[in-house]
């Protein structure tokens, strides 16, 4: 699972990662600050299992704050991209070979109308401008490489050897074939579709003109997910909790102050209150990820754990681990994810809520715990 942060130079990219990651990365007003991608890992939220159960966990490769289990997900902060970027304009080569890797594309639009087409600073840009040019550069992109390899695509096997250094997966190329055929521009916006889905992060809801663009938005692109957020925000949040300042979840509509502040800092926090998390419910961050990975791409959170009877690893740990899995796996799915070696000596499962004996084929809920069978 990999989700790469795109849009064009300025809109907010690196401040986005920064407000996920909370990894310190260069943030400034000048287009193309990122160049190299940076990479980090950041965390979807789901509710945890012990507060239904009556336990305390102890993760192992995630967090629990409150009942909500923060669980990890690598996330690609990528170069910005620009009309004609699949002609080779701006640093459109680097950022069409950066998306390769990812499962899923989070599109960072200022919607403050503070920036133009190229990232430079202006007043009233129409935001709504920038929603569609960053599909169309992977589309086109995607169907100058099918030009180049019309005789290949047209096997289907051959086709998927063409297509998946793009990152596209061969069930993907053959979905995609069946559906629309072999014109190269219907079989490109296709492939985009299946093969990298656009969730929209609205960012700089906090400035001026914000909201009326945002409202434009979603008038002018009504099937597209367009989340409101502020990345900024984000920040100064996330940063406050981690000096103990507040008390605060990634993703809540509030936050608890827990020492004494000075009025300044007051005045800031109180600000992002009105401005961001009653207008919009939260800063709209964690919104992004939660939606890219549980809505897009369909995953569900599933716990393995040893003992059915304790929930707990041979180690004592309760609920240690969480997977995420596409909806639709099974138990053996899980257990490959597990490790290789107990999925190829599966013998069956036991559901650690129910106490049922499940088989290798049992479709698993989100929210699952199982204690994995195998051979010795």
């Amino acid at each position: 699972m990999e989700i790469a942060i795109c849009g064009k130079p300025s809109s907010g990219k690196s401040s986005f990662f920064k407000a996920a990651t909370m990894i310190d990365v260069p943030i400034s007003s000048r287009p193309f600050t990122t160049i190299k991608p940076n990479v980090g890992v950041c965390y979807v939220t789901v509710p945890c299992p012990c507060q239904e159960l009556k336990v305390k966990c102890s993760p192992k490769n995630s967090q629990c704050i409150n009942g909500t289990r923060l669980v990890p997900v690598k996330l690609w902060d990528i170069a910005g991209l620009i009309p004609g970027a699949h002609e080779g304009k701006g640093l459109g080569n680097k950022f069409l070979s950066d998306i390769i890797q990812a499962d899923m594309l989070i599109h960072i639009v200022d919607a403050s109308g503070k920036t133009d087409a190229e990232g430079n600073a202006t007043d009233n840009y129409d935001p709504a401008e920038d929603v569609g040019f960053l599909e169309n550069e992977i589309v086109m992109w995607f169907a100058s490489i099918i030009k180049k390899n019309l005789e290949k695509i047209r096997d289907k096997q051959k086709a998927c050897d063409a297509l998946t250094g793009l990152g596209i997966r061969p069930e993907h190329v053959e979905k995609a074939i069946n559906k629309v055929g072999l014109d190269p521009n219907a079989l490109a916006k296709e492939l985009r579709f299946l093969s990298k889905p656009i969730l929209i992060a609205a960012n700089k809801m906090d400035l001026p003109c914000s909201e009326e663009n945002l409202k434009r938005m979603k008038e002018k692109f009504p099937e597209t997910i367009i989340v409101p957020c502020s990345a900024e925000a984000e920040i100064t949040l996330r940063m406050a909790s981690k000096a103990d300042f507040i008390d605060y979840i990634p993703g809540k509509k509030s936050f608890e102050i827990k020492k004494e502040l000075s009025e300044q800092q007051k005045k800031g926090l109180e600000t992002i209150r009105k401005l961001v998390l009653e207008r919009f419910g939260s800063t709209g961050v964690q919104d992004c990820l939660n939606k890219a990975v549980f809505d897009f791409m369909d995953y569900i959170a599933v716990y393995p754990v040893e003992n059915e009877s304790k929930l707990c690893d041979k180690k004592g740990n309760v609920l240690p681990d969480v997977i995420l899995l596409p909806r639709g796996s099974t138990a053996l799915d899980m257990a490959y994810k597990v490790h290789s070696d107990i999925g190829d000596k599966f013998i069956g499962a036991i559901d650690a809520k129910t106490k049922r004996r499940v088989s290798a084929d049992y479709v698993l809920e989100n929210g699952d715990i199982l204690s994995i069978q195998s051979r010795k």
